[in-house]
């Protein structure tokens, strides 16, 4: 029933908003940086700091691991917490570098789980971040949960308030099938829908296009 009511909140959502076209991105590589940081921010502060390594030709890993943290702080300053931003770009450049040969292709060689894990014990890559690689950049079918995806379904009363990142991602993974494309297109409509409707303060809820979700149980 759950996995049912998932695939409605989809395709009321899909019918809505339109296909969203995420990851806004070169390469794959471009991909793993804006995951890193698009951290506490919005998007368009992010695109200007990414223009900003593009302009000092900076965007690969070698690049980026020879250039200093202040540097690179610097550069990175229109996506806020440009320090901290800087060293944790700086770590996974490094993770990448030194154990992958700077090439986001190899990380495809391992077992997605255990890469996951591994993404996960860089300093600085929560599992917000680490899935967003995951899905966004390698095409792997790890749900991206955030914090609207907690609002809206616990605002509808699908999930309790109080749940763990790994316990909201498996309802996900238990009731859809594991399939990268609709992961990513759900995950960007959740974006979306909290952005536009499900709003943390004065929420929209009788223009939402999933204002009838509470009508179906």
């Amino acid at each position: 029933m759950l996995g049912d009511i998932l695939l409605d909140i989809y395709r009321w959502l899909f019918d809505h908003f339109g296909p969203q076209g995420w990851w806004p991105a070169e390469d794959p590589f471009e991909v793993c940086l804006g995951a890193i940081l698009t951290q506490n921010t919005n998007w368009g502060n992010v695109k200007r700091a990414i223009e900003n390594l593009k302009r000092e030709n900076l965007l690969s890993p070698r690049a980026l691991r020879e250039i200093s943290v202040e540097s690179l702080a610097s550069l990175i300053r229109p996506s806020g917490y440009y320090n901290v931003k800087a060293r944790r770009v700086k770590n996974f450049v490094s993770f990448l570098t030194d154990r992958y040969e700077g090439d986001i292709n190899n990380l495809r060689k391992e077992d997605p789980l255990e890469l996951r894990r591994k993404l996960l014990s860089i300093k600085g890559l929560g599992p917000e971040t680490t899935d967003s690689i995951l899905l966004y950049a390698l095409d792997l079918p790890f749900f991206v949960v955030d914090a609207y995806t907690h609002r809206i379904l616990c605002r509808h009363g699908l999930i309790p308030e109080v749940i763990s990142y790994d316990e909201l991602q498996e309802i996900f993974h238990q009731n859809l099938v594991r399939d990268v494309p609709l992961y990513k297109e759900f995950h960007a409509l959740f974006v979306a829908c909290g952005k536009t409707y499900c709003k943390k303060q004065s929420p929209r809820c009788d223009d939402c296009p999933l204002s009838t979700l509470d009508q179906k149980f």
